[in-house]
């Protein structure tokens, strides 16, 4: 046993993800056997003392099986009606299945822009860590009513797949996606459980689904695929096995191991494996050896995590190779010099990315002079900020202390 899987044992406050086909057959009927063996598995984990926050896909299907629906509706308003009507049903099942183990639960319906906006961020913290300290089980879901970004990734998923199944010999290969398009993908449950766990400083987070874990390759068309028991980073490598989305959800490999690098990166050990796999998570901290285990680094200071996970970013900063190698190896602060175009309109305080001449994202940080300043001194030297703005603030556009590079 590695020493990575024996400290799964050690792991206090676990946040589980469920997802869309875990919780349901096919998307649609509840899968009622397998939820009622994780949430037992949930509640002795909470009898024994730990900590447990459920975030559970399966509003949609829900919503679908109740008025009768057969296909996953293709409107955005008819997902959004469906996650209304289905969301009720769903925490009624988690209500019922826990209060039959003795455990109470709290249903807490979020949309991204909840963990964007750092006072509502923290108000959710508080509210969290009450609930746990007074023994419940929160269950949290993206607000799909009022909260569009997953049901529209859902639509890009299945345009990729369509697209890719009609792809000739000769179509190009897709580029490797960039941080930017990782983090606007963040729209589904597992960027979610992701950015939960950080905000609580999770020890765990656990993401089951309808596979074991990653494989060397898709073990559904390739019976030679092994399953990779630990990564120790989740790199382009890792990325390049994962590949579309689940037909039911918004989800997939790819968002999973998106998800597991941001908890990752932030001191959260993350697990990805079977959800319908007998007591999956009572073994998986027993340190047997199931899923993929993805190990946490050591944890940043809370305000740099805002900066790397939850803040909303204004705009962007577009920086030479240059500016690059100077953030990245020499761990300095991004002067006007090293600008060469700036994106969107923010204020003096905001959160930008640092981006590449591709678009690519390096960093995010927070930026010393409103967007009109950063457009006036891109490109100069530091030295020229007084003849230029007729005043002077800062130096750098962003300072270190105040500047995340690498995974964001």
């Amino acid at each position: 046993m590695s020493l990575a899987r024996k400290q799964l044992a050690d792991a206090h406050r676990i946040v589980v993800k469920l997802g869309t086909h875990v919780v349901t057959h096919d998307g649609v009927e509840l899968a009622l056997g397998r939820v009622m063996g994780l949430v037992e598995s949930m509640a002795r984990l909470r009898q024994a003392g730990r900590e447990v926050v459920l975030v559970s896909s399966g509003a949609v299907g829900m919503g679908m099986r109740v008025l009768g629906l057969k296909e996953r509706p293709r409107s955005l308003g008819m997902r959004q009606a469906c996650a209304a009507v289905g969301q009720g049903h769903l925490m009624s099942v988690y209500t019922q299945a826990f209060a039959q183990l003795g455990v109470t639960t709290a249903q807490v319906l979020l949309t991204q822009e909840d963990l964007a906006d750092r006072d509502r961020a923290l108000c959710l913290r508080t509210t969290l860590m009450r609930l746990l300290e007074l023994g419940v089980v929160p269950v949290l879901n993206e607000n799909d009513s009022v909260s569009v970004r997953e049901l529209v990734e859902y639509n890009r998923t299945q345009t990729q797949k369509a697209v890719a199944a009609g792809a000739t010999a000769t179509a190009a290969s897709p580029a490797a996606p960039s941080a930017a398009s990782e983090l606007a993908g963040f729209g589904d449950n597992d960027g979610l459980s992701a950015r939960v766990a950080v905000s609580l400083d999770a020890d765990l987070l656990v993401l089951l689904t309808n596979v074991s874990g990653l494989f060397t390759a898709n073990p559904r068309t390739d019976p030679a695929a092994v399953r990779l028991s630990e990564l120790a980073t989740i790199d382009d490598v890792a990325l390049a096995r994962a590949s579309g989305g689940s037909s039911g959800g918004t989800g997939g490999m790819e968002s999973k191991l998106l998800a597991a690098r941001l908890a990752s990166s932030e001191g959260t050990a993350v697990l990805i494996a079977g959800g319908g796999e007998p007591r999956i998570i009572e073994r998986a901290l027993g340190g047997e050896d199931v899923g993929t285990l993805v190990g946490g680094v050591e944890r940043r200071p809370a305000r740099i995590r805002h900066i790397a996970v939850s803040a909303r970013h204004r705009g962007a900063l577009v920086v030479n190779e240059g500016a690059l190698r100077a953030l990245g190896d020499a761990k300095a602060s991004l002067l006007p010099i090293g600008v060469v175009a700036v994106d969107g309109n923010f204020e003096e305080g905001d959160v930008v990315e640092i981006r590449d001449g591709s678009g690519r994202v390096h960093g995010r940080g927070l930026v010393n002079y409103p967007s009109d300043a950063c457009r006036a001194l891109a490109g100069r030297h530091s030295d020229d900020i007084d003849a230029i703005l007729g005043w002077r603030g800062y130096d750098a556009l962003i300072t270190r202390d105040n500047l995340v590079m690498g995974a964001v």
